[in-house]
C-alpha cells in the first residue's frame, strides 16, 4: 500500500506557488526587464519582468483547494507592487487621501530597499514612514494573462501578470517633474536599478520589439511567458524610434494595446495559460500549445489562447529560437 501511494504522489504535478509579475511601460512606451543573476533560484541568467512569490505581508491568498487562488486579487496586486520596488527601485504608491502619486528621491528609495533586503523592516512599514497615508497603487495594475508552470516542472508557479503604464510626458505633474532628467535625456519618472546583485544584475527599459530581437539573436534569454507577451506588445508599442514619437502617437499606441488586451474569448485580461508540449515541428522545435489552463483549473470556464503556439528549442534548459506562430499554420504544416 505504501509503495502504491508513493508512486501515485510522484505522478501528481507539483502544487503551483502563487506569484505576481508586472510589466512596466515607460513614458516612452518601452518595457522594463530585469537580468537575473546566474545563481538565481528562478530563471537564472534570464531577462524577466519584475515580480516574485507572494508573502504573508501581501494579504491572505486563498487556500490550495480554492480556484480563487488562480484569480486576480489584492494579494497578487500587493505582491506585484512590493516586488517591483524590491527588485528595481521603482515605487508605485500614492497618498490614500489625495490620490496623488508619491515622489520619493532615489537615494531614499535605495536606502529603503537595502533595509528591506536586510529584513530590518517590511515594504509596508517603509512605505508608511514616507507618508502615513501612503498605499500601493494597486488600482493602476491591469491584468494581462495568468500563467501556470507546465506540469512536468518540479517547481511550479501560478503567476498573475499585470500591465502598468507610467504617465506620458504631458501627464506628469509636480512634484514628479523634479524626478525627471533635463530635456534631451531619457524621460523616465524613476530610473530602474539592480538590487545590488541579490537577484538582479541589470534593469533596463527597451522597446518590446528590441527585447524580442535580442532573444532571437541569442543576446537575451526569454522564457515563453515573457517572449509571448513582449511579442504581442511589440505589435502596438514603438512602431518608430521612441525618442521621436509624439505624445499623441504614444497615447494612440497605448489605446490600441488596451483595446487588444480587452479583446478575445476570453479577453487577454482573463486568459490562463499552462503551456503544453504538443509535438516536434519539422525544424526540430518543440510546439507549445497555449490553450490549456492547467490541471488546477480543469472543469472551470478558464481558457488560454486557442489561436497561437510558441515554437522553441530547449538547449540545456535554455529557450532558443523562440517564435510565436498561428496554431492553424503550424498544424497545417504537420499534415503535409
Amino acid at each position: 500500500m505504501a509503495s502504491r501511494k508513493t508512486s501515485k504522489s510522484k505522478s501528481m504535478p507539483a502544487e503551483p506557488r502563487p506569484s505576481s509579475s508586472v510589466i512596466i511601460i515607460s513614458p516612452r512606451n518601452e518595457v522594463l526587464l530585469l537580468h537575473r543573476v546566474k545563481t538565481s533560484t528562478s530563471y537564472p541568467s534570464a531577462h524577466v519582468f519584475p515580480g516574485g512569490n507572494l508573502s504573508s505581508q501581501d494579504g491572505p491568498c486563498p487556500p490550495v483547494d480554492d480556484i480563487a487562488r488562480h484569480s486576480d486579487g489584492p494579494w497578487y496586486r500587493n505582491a506585484a507592487i512590493r516586488e517591483l520596488f524590491e527588485e528595481s527601485g521603482i515605487l508605485l504608491a500614492k497618498d490614500g487621501n489625495s490620490g496623488k502619486m508619491l515622489a520619493v528621491p532615489q537615494e531614499q528609495r535605495e536606502a529603503g530597499r537595502r533595509a528591506i533586503h536586510q529584513n530590518e523592516l517590511t515594504f509596508a512599514e517603509w512605505l508608511k514612514e514616507q507618508n502615513s497615508a501612503a498605499v500601493p497603487d494597486t488600482e493602476g495594475l491591469i491584468p494581462f494573462t495568468r500563467w501556470l508552470t507546465p506540469i512536468r516542472n518540479p517547481r511550479r508557479y501560478t503567476t498573475q501578470m499585470y500591465l502598468y503604464f507610467l504617465p506620458l510626458p504631458i501627464e506628469i505633474e509636480k512634484p514628479l517633474l523634479d524626478e525627471i532628467p533635463q530635456e534631451g535625456e531619457k524621460e523616465e519618472i524613476q530610473v530602474p536599478t539592480s538590487d545590488g546583485g541579490v537577484e538582479i544584475s541589470e534593469a533596463r527599459f527597451l522597446p518590446a520589439s528590441e527585447w524580442v530581437s535580442m532573444a532571437q539573436k541569442g543576446e537575451a534569454i526569454l522564457f515563453p511567458p515573457q517572449f509571448m507577451l513582449l511579442h504581442l506588445m511589440a505589435g502596438f508599442l514603438n512602431q518608430g524610434t521612441p525618442e521621436m514619437e509624439s505624445v499623441e502617437e504614444l497615447k494612440r499606441q497605448r489605446e490600441e494595446l488596451m483595446q487588444f488586451i480587452h479583446s478575445g474569448q476570453p479577453p487577454w485580461t482573463e486568459k490562463c495559460i499552462c503551456p503544453k508540449a504538443q509535438q516536434i515541428s519539422s525544424d526540430g522545435r518543440t510546439v507549445l500549445r497555449l490553450d490549456h489552463p492547467g490541471p488546477e483549473l480543469e472543469g472551470t470556464d478558464r481558457k488560454g489562447d486557442t489561436e497561437r503556439v510558441v515554437q522553441l528549442k530547449f538547449i540545456k534548459g535554455v529557450p532558443r529560437e523562440v517564435v510565436v506562430r498561428w496554431k492553424k499554420d503550424v498544424f497545417e504544416e504537420s499534415r503535409l
